[in-house]
């Protein structure tokens, strides 16, 4: 039985170039920064990456690619979501044998299914399927999988996690009351960026987080602040990230915020497979400045060159691995574990 998924899983964007194809190039450099960075593991072909955007043979070529580079350094997590339940098995085969970790399914989307439903192709998957299998709950997309659901399939030895992005820290904490005494090895990943301390006071393994696209050495430093019970600094770090991957989420079509963030990193990743109206190409651009003003205080990059006249809406904090000189932050740290414990975290 291989070790229990734990850390940062970065759930990679995909370079373009400029016919729109896979610029291989640049990603076999992409994650090597990425792992250079202080990623625990890659998470490619998952929502961030767009996999509904790319063909069958794309997103093979995508996990063959990241297998390769990659090298045994850190575990690989491949999306092998696919249409039906047949090609999804057949990916699941086809990246084993690529050397992939584990795969990601994604819970069966367009056609909303009921928890029986949702159960069936999960067992099917599971019976069939040469390598392990971590369940992909996105509820804004997808069927929901119920903890009762989670339970049931927990029993497979196939399946040995969940990645849930629901942002839901009860549902956390009610998945892993209900399926860690029976199975110790599962895992739990958190996919929603802005809750990653709680739900690792929760008891979380980790996280996949598409913020650690553009900022891993910051998710890296959360993840092992919180695992080492140092909240107050961890919580300074969440509200960078939070600040970072709202600006990314919500001013521009997700995931085109993040792809922004990347390039601000110093990365040609092209243009999205999604077209633009030229009034959201200078939005990008403004976006991009505001990020790099984000990143650029905490030590991380260079201001743009125009300078920032966007502010972020935090007072600024200290460089990346500086001590804290905010003493609020210990009321906040505070109000979280109190918050925590009420319902029952702690």
């Amino acid at each position: 039985m291989q070790a229990r998924l734990k850390g940062i899983f970065t759930p990679m964007l995909v370079p373009l170039d400029q016919r729109g194809d896979i610029h291989e190039a640049e990603l076999r450099r992409f994650i090597n920064w990425l792992i250079a960075s202080g990623v625990h593991g890659l998470y490619p072909n998952g929502s961030t990456g767009e996999f509904t955007r790319l063909t069958v043979e794309e997103r093979q070529r995508i996990v063959r690619i990241t297998c390769e580079e990659v090298q045994g350094r850190v575990p690989i997590l491949a999306g092998a979501a696919e249409a039906n339940v047949r090609e999804t098995i057949a990916a699941c085969e086809l990246y084993h044998s690529f050397g992939a970790t584990a795969v990601a399914i994604v819970s069966p989307f367009y056609y909303r299914l009921s928890a029986e439903s949702v159960y069936a192709h999960f067992r099917e998957i599971a019976l069939h399927s040469p390598i392990d299998v971590t369940l992909y709950n996105i509820p804004m997309f997808a069927s929901p999988i119920d903890v009762p659901t989670i339970q049931r399939l927990a029993e497979f030895e196939k399946i040995v996690g969940i990645k849930d992005s629901s942002g839901d820290v009860a549902f956390m904490m009610r998945m892993i009351a209900a399926v860690r005494p029976l199975r110790p090895d599962f895992t739990f990943l958190t996919g929603w960026d802005c809750v990653l301390v709680p739900m690792l006071v929760a008891g979380a393994d980790g996280g996949t987080n598409a913020a650690s696209n553009v900022a891993p050495e910051l998710l890296r430093r959360l993840f092992d602040l919180a695992s080492t019970g140092n909240l107050q600094p961890a919580m300074e770090l969440q509200r960078r990230i939070l600040e970072l991957f709202d600006l990314m989420l919500y001013r521009f079509e997700f995931p085109d915020g993040f792809r922004a963030g990347v390039e601000m990193r110093g990365f040609d990743f092209g243009r999205s497979r999604q077209p633009q109206t030229t009034s959201q190409i200078a939005e990008r651009a403004k976006l991009k400045d505001m990020l790099q003003c984000l990143v650029a205080d905490v030590g991380l990059a260079a201001q743009p060159p125009g300078g920032c006249r966007f502010s972020p809406t935090h007072e600024p904090l200290p460089p990346l691995g500086s001590p804290s000189a905010n003493p609020d932050l210990q009321q906040v740290v505070s109000q979280v574990l109190d918050a925590l414990k009420q319902k029952g975290l702690l």
